[in-house]
């Protein structure tokens, strides 16, 4: 008699294990959702340069108009081809651009983007440096030892600052139990941490309350919905001079496995 062998599920993170429910906006009814001053000084200048409430920079920041000196980061790339390709993102893409706020929403930042989605695991590795930090025969194999990672991408998200940015929330499957990201943080040195998000949508203006009111509805109705799971088998190393990557790119590939 045959034996089937059947596949082990795979066992995400849960919220309970994350920090997405903590740290998501927190709509108030009647209200509308203003652009905090993060947002206006990191994001603001480099989606809409004209809007009167950009601040252009501030005393202990190196941003000037959304830029900075050139930063690399160790970061989750998410497949554009993949992505766009889901069902259930293009239904999403739907709701966005059916929302009474589609018009405040810079679509054309994603399109100039898009072969540059990730979800950041470590920033900031160097500053106002050229090239990419050293990865080490060390640090090599013991991401070889870690192996690919399964990650779910959920949606909608935004978040308790940069008010004004839209993201997915990525969600690694269990290693031995255990969160492999943090895994990853910890050969390079880094703080683990708890949060894992793909930016794609930027406002370019204040929600009013009845907007703000929508993308609440929107934010819950996508909630627990898995847009796009993805096979990560390397990380990338990117670099950028603003915090969306505009002027930016992959300085370098990362294998996990071998």
């Amino acid at each position: 008699m045959a034996i089937e062998h059947q596949e082990a599920a795979v066992e995400f993170c849960a919220d309970s294990e994350l920090g997405y429910d903590r740290s998501r906006t927190r709509f108030a009814p009647g209200e509308g959702l203003a652009l905090d001053e993060q947002y206006r000084l990191v994001h603001l200048p480099l989606v809409a340069p004209d809007h009167p409430a950009i601040i252009p920079t501030r005393a202990g920041t190196f941003y000037e108009r959304g830029r900075h000196p050139r930063v690399v980061s160790l970061v989750v790339p998410v497949p554009w081809d993949a992505l766009s390709a889901s069902r259930e993102f293009q239904e999403l893409e739907r709701d966005l651009r059916g929302a009474p706020f589609a018009a405040k929403i810079a679509w054309d930042v994603l399109a100039r983007r898009r072969d540059r989605l990730h979800a950041t695991l470590s920033g900031s590795l160097t500053i106002g440096q050229d090239g990419a930090p050293e990865v080490t025969a060390a640090q090599r194999r013991q991401l070889a030892e870690i192996g690919p990672i399964r990650v779910d991408l959920r949606g909608l998200f935004s978040g308790n600052v940069n008010l004004g940015r839209l993201y997915l929330r990525a969600y690694p499957a269990r290693r031995n139990g255990a969160n492999p990201f943090h895994a990853i943080q910890r050969i390079f040195g880094r703080p683990e941490t708890d949060l894992y998000v793909v930016g794609l949508y930027n406002l370019t203006a204040d929600l009013t309350a009845a907007e703000a009111s929508a993308l609440a509805a929107l934010i819950a109705r996508w909630w627990d919905r898995s847009i796009l799971q993805i096979e990560v088998s390397s990380l990338w190393l990117i670099w950028t001079r603003d915090a969306l990557v505009l002027d930016g790119g992959v300085a370098q590939e990362v294998p996990l496995g071998v």
